[in-house]
C-alpha cells in the first residue's frame, strides 16, 4: 500500500483532532476574495501559481532576501558559469509534478546520477569493485518487494522503531550495517538511528532505481523558482517580508510583519519550516497538539561544501563517493556543465555536519583536501570554496525534515490540519517528504483547498 493513502487517512484523522477546537466554528463558508502565502519555497510558488491559474488575488510573504527557499543555486565559477546547489539538489524520476513544472516553464532536465565509489576503513574501492554482501542483497530486495502486503498494525509497528534497529533485526551482516549507515544517512540528513524504520523503508520501496537521485534543472534549480515568479508577477511576492502575527477573526485573517505592514485576507496558506512557524504569535493560539507537534519535529543538520577545482581529476562525469571520513559524501557538482574546471561538494549530515558548520573555511579546506587523497592530491588543483551549514540557517535550522521513531503516523497528520481559515503545506508533511517534489505537491493541494 502506497504512503499516500496511509497520509490520507492520517490527514483525516488529524483534521478531526483539531476539529474539537472551539475557535473551528470561526471558518468561513463563502469563497475567498483574497488568500495570503507564507514562503516563497518551491511550496509557497507551487500555491501562488495555482492562485494565479485560477485568478485569484494573493499575495506572498517571503522572509528571505530572494525566491526558492531551501533550493538555493549557487554561481561558483562566473568564467565558465558553473553553478552548484548549496540547497535541493535532485528531481527523482518518480517526481511527476517537477517535471511537469519544467516542461511548463520549458526547462531542461539533465541526468543527475553517479555510480558510487567508497573510500571505507582506509580502501578506496570504485564502483564496480565493491557491494553490499549477496545475502544481504537478496533478503533487502525481499524486503522491499514485501512493503506493500504490510498491513496497518505492521507498518506503525515499523514506524515505532529506527531504521538502525529494523536492520538489526533482520540479520544484516555488520560490515553491510556499516555501509547502509554511511549510504543512507545522506538520504535522511541524520544517523539512521533516528529515522523512522516507517518513513526509511517507504521511501527505499517506492523509488526510483536510484532513490530519485535522477535529474537536476539546467541552469539550477533556481530557475524554476524564478521563473514561477516571473509569471505569476513579482509584484505578488514580498521579499524580505518577516511574519510575527497572524490573526483569525471574523473569517478573516490578517497578517502582521516586523516591518509593521499588515495583509489583510480571507484565507492563509502557510509553507514555512516549523522553526519559524513556532516563532510567530496566532490569534487564537495554535492547537496545544499542533504546538507539541511542531516543537517534536527536526530538521536535518545537513552542511554543503563546494569546491571548484582547476581540472576535474576525479575522471568521471558521473562520479561521487561515500567515505568514513567527516567530509562524509561528495559528488561532482558540475556534471553536465561543460569546462575544464568542475567542482566537488562535500555533503555530510548530523554531527559531522556540525564539524564542517561550527569551522572557518581553513578547516573545510583541509578536511575536503585530506579525504580526497586517495584520488590524488587535490590541493594542486584547488581554487576556490564555499559553504553552507543548513543546520545554522536562519529560517529552518536544517535542511528537510527528519521523521524520528512513532512521529510519521502520530505528527505529521497534526502538522497537516487545518486550523480555522489556515491550510499548511511543506515539504514536511509531503508524501515525498524531503524532497521538492513533496514541496510542490502540497503548495498545489493547499492551494485547491484554500479555493475549495
Amino acid at each position: 500500500m502506497k504512503r499516500r493513502t496511509f497520509l490520507n487517512l492520517g490527514a483525516v484523522a488529524g483534521t478531526a483532532t483539531l476539529v474539537a477546537n472551539p475557535s473551528l466554528t470561526q471558518a468561513i463558508r463563502t469563497k475567498p476574495a483574497r488568500i495570503i502565502v507564507l514562503g516563497a519555497g518551491f511550496s509557497g510558488l507551487s500555491a501562488a501559481l495555482k492562485l494565479h491559474d485560477a485568478n485569484m488575488d494573493f499575495v506572498v510573504l517571503e522572509s528571505r532576501n530572494r525566491v526558492g527557499g531551501r533550493v538555493f543555486t549557487h554561481v561558483l565559477d562566473d568564467a565558465n558559469d558553473l553553478r552548484v546547489e548549496l540547497g535541493a539538489e535532485w528531481v527523482g524520476r518518480s517526481h511527476e509534478e517537477v517535471q511537469k513544472l519544467c516542461k511548463r516553464f520549458d526547462i531542461e532536465l539533465f541526468n543527475n546520477q553517479f555510480e558510487t565509489d567508497l573510500l571505507f576503513r582506509g580502501s578506496y574501492q570504485p564502483s564496480d569493485q565493491w557491494e553490499y554482501s549477496e545475502e544481504w542483497k537478496k533478503r533487502f530486495e525481499e524486503i522491499l518487494k514485501n512493503f506493500k502486503n504490510l498491513s496497518d498494525a505492521q507498518q506503525r509497528e515499523l514506524d515505532n522503531m529506527d531504521w538502525w534497529r529494523f536492520f538489526v533485526n533482520n540479520g544484516i551482516p555488520e560490515n553491510d550495517l556499516f555501509l547502509r549507515e554511511l549510504l543512507d544517512s545522506t538520504d535522511f540528513g541524520e544517523s539512521i538511528r533516528h529515522v523512522s524504520g516507517f518513513s526509511a523503508l517507504s521511501e527505499y520501496a517506492e523509488s526510483s532505481k536510484k532513490n530519485e537521485m535522477d535529474f537536476k534543472m539546467k541552469g539550477g534549480n533556481g530557475t524554476l523558482a524564478r521563473k514561477i515568479t516571473e509569471h505569476i508577477g513579482s509584484d505578488k511576492v514580498k521579499l524580505g517580508y518577516h511574519v510575527e502575527a497572524i490573526e483569525q477573526k471574523n473569517g478573516k485573517v490578517k497578517v502582521t510583519c516586523t516591518n509593521g505592514e499588515t495583509f489583510d485576507g480571507d484565507r492563509l496558506i502557510c509553507t514555512i519550516p516549523t522553526f519559524s512557524l513556532a516563532k510567530i504569535k496566532f490569534t487564537p493560539a495554535l492547537p496545544k497538539e499542533k504546538i507539541n507537534a511542531i516543537n517534536a519535529l527536526q530538521y536535518a543538520r545537513i552542511n554543503k561544501h563546494a569546491v571548484l577545482f582547476s581540472e576535474r581529476f576525479w575522471g568521471r562525469e558521473d562520479f561521487d563517493l561515500i567515505t568514513d571520513t567527516s567530509a562524509h559524501y561528495f559528488y561532482h557538482a558540475t556534471k553536465n556543465q561543460p569546462a575544464k574546471s568542475g567542482a566537488l561538494i562535500s555533503y555530510s549530515i548530523g554531527e559531522k555536519a556540525d564539524v564542517f558548520g561550527w569551522n572557518d573555511d581553513h578547516l573545510r579546506k583541509q578536511m575536503v583536501l585530506e579525504s580526497l587523497r586517495p584520488l590524488a592530491r587535490a590541493e594542486d588543483y584547488f581554487r576556490k570554496e564555499v559553504n553552507y551549514y543548513w543546520g545554522s540557517d536562519r529560517y529552518s535550522k536544517g535542511s528537510y525534515a527528519v521523521y524520528g521513531k512513532g512521529q510519521w503516523f502520530n505528527i505529521r497528520p497534526i502538522l497537516a490540519a487545518k486550523f480555522i481559515n489556515i491550510h499548511f503545506a511543506g515539504e514536511h508533511i509531503a508524501d515525498w517528504q524531503g524532497f521538492m517534489e513533496g514541496a510542490v505537491a502540497t503548495g498545489a493541494e493547499a492551494a485547491e483547498a484554500a479555493l475549495a
